[in-house]
């Protein structure tokens, strides 16, 4: 278990035009994309959250790891950069033993490790495993699956009290979570749980557009707003052949098709292949 105590990063007081992103996975095109995004809405740096995985299936892991420290955005540990920096041989990503994504994660998790630089991992240990803030009258944490366990998967339909434990263990009334791979939010109890989604990998909702979160301060209050953008992904595609890395993973940039749904409750299973429609979500 995590202490929060010991690994979180305060950032103070932030206000306007926020934009929050996870998983990059290594996907350079993807990032690269985002960022000529942020600069079209004239979003700086430090108003720029990453919820962590900068590394993962895709093929060019350090040049994603250089083009975060020079953009020079917040960012947490995900469960890869953990695992990288303890020395483990797998991605720490929960995933069931024996299971597909556990068997590809022998492929793609060793070729990160070896394409990272000693800097790039070294620079992994100075990242905060959790970020919190105020906004907006809002106490915002940010953490990669949850206060207590980075691997954690949370979807939208995972029970509300697992996720009260983390708006115990952090104080927040806001969480802006990672981990799970698909855009979504859940607000009870004038508590809200905002998961952007990953820029790495589409969100298994047969499209190859990929997802991030903007924030807008008002008064006295926020407003949010889930967007989707496309990128070079035939360029990626290749890329991953190119350094054989798992086949299907590469296809599923094509085709926004997850190669299995080991890690999804049936829920989320139901939704493969349906797009998603959250552009016009607002509250």
């Amino acid at each position: 278990m995590d202490n929060p105590s010991a690994t979180t990063r305060y950032l103070g007081n932030l206000s306007g035009k926020l934009l929050v992103f996870g998983g990059p996975y290594s996907n350079l095109q993807a990032l690269e994309e985002l960022k000529q995004i942020a600069e079209l809405h004239q979003i700086p740096p430090q108003q720029i959250i990453c919820t962590g995985d900068i590394v993962g299936y895709c093929a060019q892991p350090e040049a994603c790891v250089q083009l975060v420290k020079e953009w020079g955005i917040h960012c947490i540990q995900g469960n890869v950069e953990q695992n990288i920096i303890a020395g483990q041989d797998d991605c720490g990503c929960n995933f069931t033993e024996g299971g597909r994504c556990d068997l590809f994660s022998r492929t793609w998790f060793p070729y990160a490790v070896n394409s990272l630089s000693d800097e790039s991992r070294q620079w992994f240990s100075t990242l905060p495993l959790h970020l919190t803030f105020q906004y907006a009258g809002e106490t915002v944490a940010v953490v990669h699956g949850s206060a207590d366990h980075i691997s954690e998967f949370i979807f939208k339909s995972t029970p509300w009290s697992v996720k009260q434990q983390t708006f115990r263990a952090t104080g927040a009334t806001v969480v802006l979570a990672g981990h799970a791979g698909i855009p979504f939010a859940d607000v009870k109890e004038g508590r809200y749980w905002l998961n952007a989604g990953v820029i790495g990998m589409p969100a298994n909702d047969g499209t190859p557009r990929v997802w991030y979160l903007l924030l807008n301060d008002t008064e006295d209050h926020f407003t949010y707003t889930f967007q989707a953008f496309t990128y070079d992904n035939h360029t990626a595609h290749q890329l991953m052949l190119d350094n054989q890395l798992p086949n299907s993973y590469a296809q599923t940039l094509l085709t926004g098709i997850w190669d299995n749904c080991e890690i999804l409750p049936e829920a989320e299973k139901y939704l493969q292949g349906k797009a998603i429609g959250l552009e016009s979500q607002v509250e």
